[in-house]
């Protein structure tokens, strides 16, 4: 369901007032020429109306126009007539541009058609306070999403206070479905629910679970009671920011050391380290070799924390001789640029058995 482009809109709203303000125009000229029966032609007929619809006056008549029954009396109408539909075009045209709605537009329909593209994103639905870092967190780490929120206002300033490229997003309602579609949620590969209220993000994971079975939904709870209820709406996972932020006031207060180490690695902007995840797909060279068989170390410069099975068991801080099998996910540290350049290596085969 592909949504009506912004700019499409616009210039919508100003082909309508102009195409009155062309109505009346045809009407003036057609009617000084019905009422002359002869006596003038078009053009004067035509520069009589605009003189007439723009109100100039110039003092200018039709010759013998005042001998002519009902003249006068169709210029009056005319001109009361000419004159709304020429302030009505006046006015929408300097709308656009005096308060913005130009530029809005235009900008909408840049940021569409970027998105009209999109493949495997993410839909991140809600610029609040929590919100607003959800997207900093995503541009940080180089992933592809789409915000969704009511206010464009806020959305642009977020967009201005990002330090890399463009915002992509879309001004509207995220638990309708048609904003969804227009964020093209059914080529996303997750949803972010982090609307301000419990309910509507139940309603929208409603939503975007029926719209896209295979997206990964994340939803935010501020109520505990909330857990459960997002979990059946169809959530993958829930996340209470107000446990989160009791959890990390304990270890602010028991282990400061640790969480200033990680909050200096993730607030390195030179480094950008993160914790990352890199399944390996099923056809990949690396199924039934050991780590220190590998070109993971030789090649970039990533260090594997951790590796989880296909059952969902975890071997923590794993030891060369570690075999890596179908279904497993390498849980790494590392710089983004690193992460990339091993995940597109591991897909594409160029990272795999040592010589």
């Amino acid at each position: 369901m592909k949504q009506s482009d912004p700019l499409d809109l616009l210039v919508g709203r100003i082909v309508s007032a102009g195409g009155f303000l062309v109505t009346v125009v045809a009407v003036g000229t057609l009617g000084f020429h019905q009422l002359g029966d002869g006596l003038w032609d078009f053009w004067d007929c035509f520069y009589m109306t605009v003189v007439t619809v723009s109100t100039v006056g110039f003092g200018e008549t039709l010759p013998g126009m005042a001998d002519v029954t009902g003249a006068r009396a169709f210029t009056v109408f005319l001109i009361i007539l000419g004159s709304g539909t020429l302030l009505y075009f006046v006015s929408t045209f300097t709308a656009f541009v005096v308060e913005g709605d130009l530029v809005g537009a235009l900008r909408r329909s840049r940021v569409q058609k970027r998105i009209d593209e999109l493949t495997d994103h993410i839909v991140v639905c809600g610029v609040g306070s929590t919100g607003v870092h959800i997207i900093e967190e995503l541009q940080l780490t180089d992933q592809k999403f789409v915000a969704i929120d009511m206010s464009e206002e806020r959305l642009i300033r977020v967009d201005e206070e990002l330090p890399k490229t463009e915002l992509m997003y879309v001004v509207g309602d995220a638990t309708d479905d048609a904003t969804l579609h227009q964020a093209r949620i059914e080529h996303a590969r997750g949803v972010i629910a982090a609307l301000h209220d419990d309910k509507q993000n139940v309603f929208l994971t409603i939503s975007a679970r029926a719209l896209n079975p295979r997206a990964r939904i994340v939803a935010k709870a501020i109520d505990d009671s909330a857990d459960q209820k997002l979990l059946r709406a169809g959530a993958d996972a829930v996340v209470s920011p107000y446990r989160i932020g009791g959890m990390r006031m304990v270890s602010e207060m028991i282990r400061p050391r640790v969480l200033e180490f990680l909050d200096l690695m993730v607030r390195d902007r030179q480094q950008n380290l993160r914790i990352e995840e890199i399944p390996i797909p099923d056809e990949s060279s690396l199924i039934g070799t050991a780590l220190r068989g590998t070109d993971i170390r030789k090649t970039t410069d990533v260090l594997v924390i951790a590796v989880r099975t296909a059952e969902g068991a975890y071997t923590y801080n794993p030891g060369p001789d570690t075999n890596l099998e179908e279904g497993m996910t390498l849980i790494v540290l590392a710089a983004t640029a690193e992460v990339g350049k091993l995940r597109d290596g591991i897909t594409d085969g160029s990272i795999g058995r040592s010589a």
